[in-house]
């Protein structure tokens, strides 16, 4: 055979046949398709591996500090900021230009300036000048030019001012930090004794009647934790002007480049750096410390800048309880439609329909929740058990306790189609065999078919989880609120509210790129907080993933 075949006058005969029929029966041969899916398929992880690339990018780079330069036009104007980003306009005919972040929106109104290149005279990188993030009005630009302390110049040269900014700016934003926690935590306390006081009044008054002696009971007690409050808000007012005087004593006097001076006190200052005079270990330091603002404190600038902690907390606890309550109810359906239910009319519909709702616009969940959940079930929870807050509503209104149900009613078909497949992949012989060592029908569910449709399962619960967690347009109508000041989780009795409104990740995303006013300065935000997103959906199911592999060995090692 081997002689044959090397035989050089046969061999290209016999290639010439082969090619000859390989040609003729192309299409029969099925190439093109497998052509035709495996560059589908390339071309989806292209789109894919792409689109993560270009968020993770983005997202890591948004709280690098960048330079500060300092522009001269040709016509006398000068600009300093940083540079958002540069391009070619006009068919490159017209040649470039930037878009430069200017900041000081209280002294010029505007944030951002565009400069071509050919107006550039001059480009300088001056040491001294600062970028100052501010709790109020953005960012601030400029130079310093004096450290004011107690009505007294204590250093008018940008190094001894900033030697001074770092010496004081740790014990001032300690203060700042105790004036929030009182303006919110201490009065929080003291607004939620009073109004428990006075719902207590209200209560008697539906139950006994005005004048009654219960009422007059709870009346009295109004009173008097009304007395107690106004002693204890007397107090805190008193700690907080006294923050406030120690903090009023530093100011920092900035210049722009412009030649504006502007006093900006030491207590609205987040954060201040040279950021031309930075080395790589004070870029990462300051790198960190913007992550560290990103993920543990809340949001201001109307959600531009700051934090985004009470968006995280309330997407992790919405998406916890949206599965905890999807996976009975989409197992018990499964388990019913492919173990008790005999084949029928009657289920083919009801499969139809479930598959039928997999395809349902996720707004029309949110429609459906505010009106079921909210109006006729929240309504009538109010109506029997919290009437004293009426008509101010408790549960008839959008909350995380009916986000996280219509979300998992959205993520429903997801559990019950995975979970049907799961329990159909386990063999018959597995069950006969049970049946025949005498098992009964929920003995043999229970120890041979639910252990080996586990992973199955909770494939299902992963992929719900993740469509869950990014879900927006149903949040918008149950219960995801641009700023929600108080958490659905607190110190408070009964230390888990759902029905609060809450932050949502997605809604954030959302909030940040379409309804900011300065949209063009959130959007390094909108990439970071999506590339947050993803982090958390993809730590969800690395957990569920786990979970799932604990509980397919403890299933597989239980004997029947």
């Amino acid at each position: 055979m081997t002689a044959k075949s090397d035989d050089p006058k046969k061999t290209p005969t016999t290639q010439g046949r082969r090619w000859k029929r390989s040609s003729t029966s192309l299409f029969s041969q099925g190439e093109p398709m497998v052509w035709l899916t495996g560059g589908g398929l390339i071309i989806s992880l292209l789109m894919i591996v792409g689109l993560l690339i270009l968020v993770f990018y983005q997202g890591m780079g948004t709280f690098w500090p960048s330079e500060l330069p300092r522009f001269e036009t040709g016509d006398g104007q000068v600009v300093m900021g940083e540079v958002a980003r540069a391009e070619i306009y006009g068919d490159g005919e017209m040649g470039g230009r930037k878009l430069v972040r200017t900041g000081n929106f209280d002294l010029t109104g505007e944030h951002f300036r565009w400069i071509e290149d050919s107006s550039i005279s001059g480009r300088t990188l001056p040491p001294w000048a600062l970028v100052v993030e501010r709790t109020e009005w953005g960012i601030f630009y400029g130079f310093p030019k004096a450290f004011i302390f107690d009505g007294q110049t204590v250093a008018d040269e940008p190094a001894g001012i900033y030697r001074k900014y770092k010496e004081f700016h740790g014990e001032v934003s300690d203060r700042r930090d105790r004036r929030r926690r009182l303006e919110t935590v201490n009065v929080g306390k003291i607004n939620h004794t009073l109004e428990k006081a006075r719902l207590a009044i209200r209560s008697a008054e539906l139950k006994s009647g005005q004048g009654s002696p219960s009422w007059e009971m709870a009346t009295k007690e109004y009173e008097a934790a009304e007395s107690r409050a106004s002693e204890e808000f007397k107090s805190i007012r008193q700690q907080i002007d006294a923050l406030n005087r120690s903090n009023s004593r530093y100011i920092v006097v900035m210049e722009t480049a412009q030649g504006q001076e502007k006093q900006v006190p030491l207590a609205d200052i987040v954060r201040a750096y040279p950021a031309n005079s930075l080395n790589f270990a004070d870029r990462v330091g300051i790198y960190l410390s913007r992550w560290t603002e990103f993920l543990t404190d809340e949001p201001r600038e109307a959600n531009s800048e700051g934090g985004v902690f009470p968006a995280i907390f309330g997407t992790v606890v919405m998406t916890l309880i949206m599965s905890l309550a999807v996976m009975p109810f989409g197992v018990m359906a499964a388990l019913y439609l492919r173990e008790y239910a005999r084949a029928g009319t009657m289920i083919s519909i009801v499969r139809i329909s479930i598959n039928n709702l997999a395809g349902v616009p996720s707004i029309v969940f949110g429609v459906f929740g505010l009106g079921f959940f909210c109006y006729i079930i929240g309504a009538s929870l109010d109506q029997l058990l919290f009437a004293e807050h009426l008509p101010d509503p408790t549960f008839g209104k959008g909350g995380v306790l009916w986000a996280a149900l219509t979300l998992a009613l959205l993520t429903l078909p997801v559990v019950i189609v995975a979970t049907e497949e799961a329990l159909a992949a386990v063999p018959n012989s597995m069950r006969e065999g049970s049946y025949a060592c005498g098992a009964s029908k929920w003995q043999t569910i229970k120890r041979i078919i639910l252990p080996r449709a586990m992973p199955g399962i909770m494939t299902g619960m992963i992929l719900a989880m993740a469509r869950g967690a990014g879900e927006v347009a149903p949040l918008m109508l149950v219960g995801a609120v641009k700023l929600a000041p108080e958490l659905p989780i607190d110190g408070i009795f009964p230390y888990i509210h759902a029905e609060r409104s809450f932050m949502h990740l997605g809604f954030h995303i959302y909030d940040l790129g379409f309804q900011s006013q300065n949209s063009e300065a959130a959007k390094p935000m909108v990439f970071t907080t999506t590339l947050l997103l993803i982090g958390i959906v993809f730590l969800l199911n690395v957990v569920a993933v786990r979970l799932r592999t604990r509980l397919r060995k403890k299933f597989e090692s239980a004997t029947f």
